[in-house]
């Protein structure tokens, strides 16, 4: 496990989409019409990830005695430079405890201290095909699941278009592009003992190695 110094860290506020894969929007379609929001979201859903999150590529993310494994959310992340234009990318992991509310991720599980995996490298944007990229999942070793983001419902110019409609990024703002489920709905999921690799051509990868709270 690496210990360097990391050539790329947040700035600014770290902002995550959801819902924004094909598959896990088609799989929670039925849910959308019930209460209490009755019909699906118009705008890109959003939630935050807070600066007591970010663990550094090559370090421990430690798990929640009482938590017996976390979501891992492999995502391609935009940085936003001045003017809001997005200069760069870099690969993470948002951590999650498994929870059902998908509207209104709770930030009890969102936003537990470490959970948010940083990619030591940022590409410039200019060398990155956001909408071509596929990220990989690995496992100890075993490849789990294939990120690919030409399979969004949103691509990318056109979630950027439909969140300026609301907000605007700050130089230094980051926004994850959206993680992936799997077949069955679920997201890969890392236990103690457990190392997770996200790669995606020509990033260096992502590896943390999960850990109990007492390690």
């Amino acid at each position: 496990m690496q210990n360097n110094p990391p050539t790329y860290w947040p700035q600014g506020t770290v902002y995550g989409a959801l819902l924004n894969f094909k598959k896990e929007w088609n799989l929670r379609a039925p849910q959308m019409n019930d209460a209490p929001h009755k019909g699906a979201p118009k705008a890109p859903v959003l939630f935050i990830k807070t600066a007591n999150t970010f663990t550094a590529s090559g370090h421990k993310i430690a798990i929640p005695a009482n938590v017996p494994e976390v979501d891992v959310g492999a995502n391609l992340a935009w940085v936003f430079g001045p003017d809001a234009r997005v200069v760069s990318c870099v690969l993470v992991n948002d951590v999650s405890i498994p929870h059902e509310s998908y509207y209104r991720p709770p930030v009890k599980f969102k936003c537990v201290d470490g959970f948010l995996g940083v990619g030591a490298m940022a590409k410039p944007i200019a060398e990155v095909q956001t909408d071509a990229m596929v990220l990989s999942v690995k496992v100890n070793g075993q490849t789990v699941q294939s990120v690919n983001y030409a399979e969004t419902v949103r691509a990318s110019h056109m979630l950027l278009a439909d969140i300026s409609e609301f907000m605007t990024f700050q130089a230094g703002d980051v926004l994850l592009l959206g993680s992936d489920c799997l077949p069955d709905g679920k997201r890969p999921r890392a236990k103690a003992g457990d190392v997770v690799e996200i790669s995606a051509l020509g990033f260096e990868s992502l590896v943390n190695h999960f850990v109990g709270a007492t390690a």
